[in-house]
């Protein structure tokens, strides 16, 4: 394109999820709802951990860091989403898109290595049940949260900065409700082959990486499930609810990203983020509440106080 056709963009205009103006109550009220039962329940499961010294555990500790990721994954996107929908100009500024770029991506890694995190523990637990407090010290538990804060924020910083490379053209509408990578990259007048590369071989080490770790770990476990004479559904139990939020989670994260931009759906894409970006972290509480006898365990007691 030539460059006389290019201009700086100042600002971006977020689409959203429908244009249908009948359609933007209804979605309002039900992302809104959404919301409020991801941050509630997620607090409360933090609230829970901390104020219950019997899940002050490896285990506990990590749900919880799990659950302040979640409800700051989904404050990246959703509030802005919401004001936009009864906006007259749903407009984002060029450095808040990028901002709300970088801690998108920043989150998406976190919870990303925080599930393989918590697969290691459950590893531990289950295939060496009597070493368990002496492999994961609360010393070890802090550096692996730390390291998962420090990878995720340079995971992000590499992608935002390659976004932050690229020029935009007139038309700075992005048929998306959040400024996510592919959305982005679709209205750049720029060649967009490195920001691809990285996503296919940087993205696919961190997130495919933290995934494949993930599936040995949990092949030692059932390996190790199978070896025990009696009881091996209730050792492999505990493992259910971290089994379902990681299928979720790497599921619909692997159907948006890790294809070609040219195979990318505007209307397919938007749908299925929605999963991992909103309903993924408002399930998660539920998942890990419902299926958890200790957590349920610590709700009555927590009940009982008042």
């Amino acid at each position: 394109m030539d460059n006389s056709s290019r201009t700086i963009v100042s600002h971006f205009v977020l689409l959203g999820i429908s244009t249908h103006p009948d359609e933007q109550i209804p979605l309002f009220l039900l992302f809104l709802l959404m919301y409020i039962i991801n941050v509630s329940g997620n607090f409360f499961i933090i609230a829970l951990i901390v104020s219950s010294p019997h899940l002050h555990t490896p285990m506990y500790i990590f749900l919880s860091n799990l659950a302040w990721a979640d409800i700051c994954f989904t404050s990246t996107t959703v509030p802005k989403m919401l004001q936009n929908i009864f906006s007259s100009t749903k407009a984002i500024s060029y450095v808040g898109c990028l901002t709300q770029t970088y801690f998108f991506i920043c989150f998406a890694a976190m919870e990303n290595f925080l599930l393989a995190v918590m697969a290691y523990d459950r590893y531990v637990a289950i295939c060496h049940p009597l070493c368990y407090p002496t492999i994961l010290t609360g010393m070890l538990c802090a550096r692996m949260v730390a390291l998962c804060h420090v990878i995720s924020h340079l995971h992000a910083l590499l992608h935002t900065c390659l976004m932050g490379r690229l020029t935009f053209c007139a038309d700075n509408r992005i048929p998306h409700f959040f400024c996510d990578l592919y959305p982005l990259m679709k209205v750049s007048c720029t060649s967009t082959q490195l920001n691809t590369l990285m996503i296919h071989t940087e993205g696919v080490i961190v997130i495919d990486g933290a995934l494949v770790f993930i599936i040995a770990t949990y092949a030692f476990i059932i390996s190790a499930v199978l070896r025990i004479p009696s009881g091996k559904w209730r050792s492999f139990s505990t493992c259910g609810s971290h089994l379902t939020v990681v299928a979720i989670f790497y599921g619909t994260l692997t159907w948006v990203y890790f294809r070609p931009l040219s195979s990318y759906s505007v209307t397919n894409g938007r749908i299925v983020t929605v999963m991992y970006t909103v309903v993924t972290p408002m399930l998660n509480p539920f998942i890990y509440s419902l299926r958890n006898r200790d957590v349920k365990e610590a709700f009555r007691k927590w009940v009982r106080r008042f």
